[in-house]
C-alpha cells in the first residue's frame, strides 16, 4: 500500500516519473548528497520500505560512495532510513494507522500547551525568528520543483515546532517530539501541495496569537493546526 500510496502521489503532481538531476558542484559534496535523497525520501520518490542501493545512488548521482554512505547515515540518525547489518539500507517504513493516532493524540495532548507557554514567554526578537522559521513567505519562492519545496517545507514545519518549544521552556517535550521524528513520518503520508498551503495559513494564525502575546489564543490555534493536520492525512489510511 505504501508503494502505491508514492506512486498516487508521483503521479498526482506530474513528476512521478522524471530523473533526479545529478550533483554538479564539487563543494559541499556530502551536504548536496544529503539533500538530493532526503527530497526523494520526503517526496515518497523513494517509497516507505523500499530497499536504498548505494550502487544505484554513485550512478544516479555521478558521485563516489563516500558522500553517499555518509548521507545515509544523517538520514538513519533522522529515523528515514533503516541500516541492516549485512543486509544494507532501506527507506524507513511508513507508520501505520494505529502508529498516526497515537502520535497525533500525543501531540494533541503536548503541543497546545506547548503553545500557552510560547506566547506568554516570547521576547520580540524570539517572534522574528519564529516567523522566519514558520515558512510563510515560501509559498511565493516560486520554486520550479514541487518536490524540492516540500521537502524543504518539511524540515521547515520541523524546526518551527521546536522552536516554539523551546521557547516554551519545557524541553521534556521537546525532546519527546524530537525523538519520535514526527515531522518526517508525518509528512512522508502525503505528497501534496495542499499540505503545505493549509500549513502555512495556520502557522500564520500561531504567529499572529504569538504576536500578541495571547496564550490561550496560541494553545487553540495549535490546537486547531494539529487536527486539521490529522484530518488532512487521515484519508490516506482508508
Amino acid at each position: 500500500m505504501a508503494k502505491q500510496r508514492a506512486e498516487v502521489a508521483g503521479g498526482r503532481e506530474g513528476g512521478g516519473d522524471s530523473t533526479p538531476p545529478h550533483i554538479q558542484r564539487p563543494s559541499g559534496l556530502a551536504n548536496e548528497v544529503y539533500e538530493n535523497i532526503y527530497a526523494q525520501l520526503m517526496s515518497l520518490r523513494i517509497a516507505p520500505g523500499s530497499r536504498i542501493t548505494v550502487d544505484n545512488l554513485v550512478r544516479e548521482l555521478n558521485v563516489s560512495q563516500t558522500p553517499i554512505r555518509e548521507a545515509l547515515g544523517r538520514l538513519e540518525g533522522e529515523g528515514l532510513v533503516v541500516k541492516t547489518h549485512l543486509v544494507g539500507y532501506n527507506a524507513a517504513p511508513q507508520i501505520t494507522r494505529k502508529q498516526f493516532q497515537e502520535l497525533y493524540s500525543l501531540r494533541l495532548l503536548l503541543e497546545p500547551d506547548g503553545a500557552r507557554r510560547a506566547a506568554l514567554a516570547m521576547t520580540d526578537e524570539q517572534l522574528a525568528e519564529l516567523a522566519d522559521a514558520a515558512g510563510v513567505m515560501s509559498r511565493r519562492s516560486g520554486s520550479a520543483d514541487e518536490r524540492v519545496r516540500y521537502s524543504q517545507f518539511a524540515r521547515q514545519d520541523a524546526i518551527f515546532h521546536d522552536m516554539i518549544h523551546k521557547i516554551g521552556g519545557n524541553e521534556l517535550i521537546r525532546g519527546t517530539l524530537a525523538h519520535l521524528h514526527t515531522h518526517f513520518h508525518i509528512f512522508r503520508l502525503l505528497f501534496h501541495s495542499r499540505v503545505t498551503e493549509e500549513a502555512l495559513e495556520e502557522h500564520e494564525a500561531l504567529l499572529g496569537a504569538f504576536k500578541a502575546r495571547d496564550g490561550e489564543a496560541a494553545a487553540g490555534a495549535m490546537y486547531r493546526h494539529i487536527e486539521r493536520s490529522r484530518d488532512r492525512l487521515l484519508p490516506v489510511f482508508e
